[in-house]
């Protein structure tokens, strides 16, 4: 595969990854490149809400925000938060996010402390979902484990990352190839 030839595509976890950390999940890459990938997991939430999280971190958090749920995002760096968010704020502007890696397609990915702060005070992004960790993958791995049947890969969409259900996003997104997911078989058959 090409370098960056998965940036910006789902992850769908196949049926063979059942029982393993990755079983049952849709991971968003954010990147990839010849020395590797990295992802953020968009389906499984921690026990964490937003609101508690910010007010871990010593930021101000209004109520609402203990319905916002924090996802993990995978198993490096777990204490480490990332913010996926949309290019625009929530009050139309696009000029304000500018500590954060623009992912080419209305996305974009931050680390930054202020951005949190933000959210906290209703001023963030229009859409974001927060994640702890990130999936990650050396030079290779990801391609050896699609080849292995591990993944299948679809184009990623802000639609299922920011306004699906999580139990009904692997789903949603094979719907994007044309493809029922529990239809799937979870070995690949060889002639």
């Amino acid at each position: 595969m090409a370098e960056g030839q998965l940036k910006n595509q789902f992850l769908l976890a196949m049926p063979n990854l059942l029982g393993t950390y990755f079983g049952d999940t849709i991971t968003y890459l954010c990147e990839h490149t010849e020395d590797g990938a990295m992802g953020l997991m968009i389906n499984r939430r921690t026990d964490m809400s937003l609101f508690e999280l910010l007010s871990h971190a010593g930021f101000k958090a209004d109520n609402r925000l203990l319905q916002t749920p924090v996802y993990e995002g995978g198993p490096v760096a777990s204490e480490q938060g990332f913010v996926l968010h949309s290019a625009r704020s929530m009050d139309g502007r696009m000029d304000l996010f500018d500590t954060s890696m623009d992912l080419n397609n209305g996305l974009m990915l931050s680390t930054a402390v202020d951005l949190l702060e933000r959210l906290g005070q209703d001023e963030g992004p229009e859409h974001y979902l927060i994640a702890l960790g990130y999936s990650g993958w050396g030079a290779g791995q990801l391609e050896e484990e699609i080849k292995q049947n591990a993944w299948l890969t679809c184009p990623g969409s802000a639609d299922v990352i920011f306004n699906v259900q999580d139990d009904q996003k692997v789903t949603r997104a094979a719907q994007l190839l044309g493809i029922n997911f529990s239809l799937i078989a979870g070995q690949a058959g060889h002639a």
